[in-house]
């Protein structure tokens, strides 16, 4: 069973114990999802409601755009778990002789790059999620603002969790070019989304706090 079809129960479960995977790229994947989700859910709650007509068509793109981001979020839980094995397996590899430790290197290279590829694609997905929450807090229904700005918290957590699995591995690589700018472009995406997600979030609470 994929780590996406497996109950809150089974998933915390599993990674509650020593079983390597699901981690925290997994989990930064699912709570960038359920972020997404709650973006979603606002639009839910504009559309059809006559007071928000005249964004009625933009909020049913938002909501078609966010469910391809929250399915894609899902499938790189899994995706996560996948290229952990081929990483683990290259620590294990004997390096005794000369031989050995070139295919060990070499291994661990390809390893490396595709464990880093994977957290990075979930920041990519997370930051046009972002995007999306921004508009759901600006043009959404009011009842729901308060879920607009759970839903960039979430956001802003998943990126910082992917980003603390990009750099992890980057810190192994023997290519420190490749590692500097691995790191460099999760830095990036740190600097505008995870900003601009924060500024949401801080920008619904002052809402919130200031409604008497």
């Amino acid at each position: 069973m994929e780590f996406q079809d497996k109950s809150i129960a089974q998933f915390t479960e599993e990674l509650a114990s020593r079983a390597p995977v699901p981690g925290g790229g997994g989990s930064s994947a699912l709570v960038g999802a359920v972020g997404v989700a709650l973006g979603q859910m606002v639009g839910s709650l504009t559309v059809g409601k006559k007071k928000y007509a005249a964004v009625e068509q933009e909020m049913l793109e938002l909501m078609a755009r966010a469910d391809a981001l929250r399915q894609r979020l899902l499938q790189l839980i899994q995706r996560d778990a996948e290229v952990f094995a081929p990483l683990a397996d290259a620590y294990g590899l004997p390096h005794e002789t000369e031989e050995q430790r070139a295919e060990k290197d070499r291994v661990m290279a390809v390893a490396l790059r595709n464990a880093c590829a994977v957290p990075i694609e979930i920041m990519e997905v997370c930051c046009a999620g972002v995007t999306l929450t921004r508009a759901f807090a600006e043009k959404g229904s009011a009842i729901a603002v308060s879920d607009a700005g759970v839903s960039a918290a979430l956001l802003r957590a998943a990126l910082v969790g992917a980003s603390m699995n990009v750099y992890i591995n980057t810190k192994l690589m023997a290519d420190r070019d490749e590692a500097t700018r691995l790191n460099a472009r999760c830095d990036a995406m740190l600097r505008e989304y995870g900003a601009a997600a924060e500024q949401t979030a801080i920008a619904v609470a002052e809402k919130l706090k200031g409604a008497h």
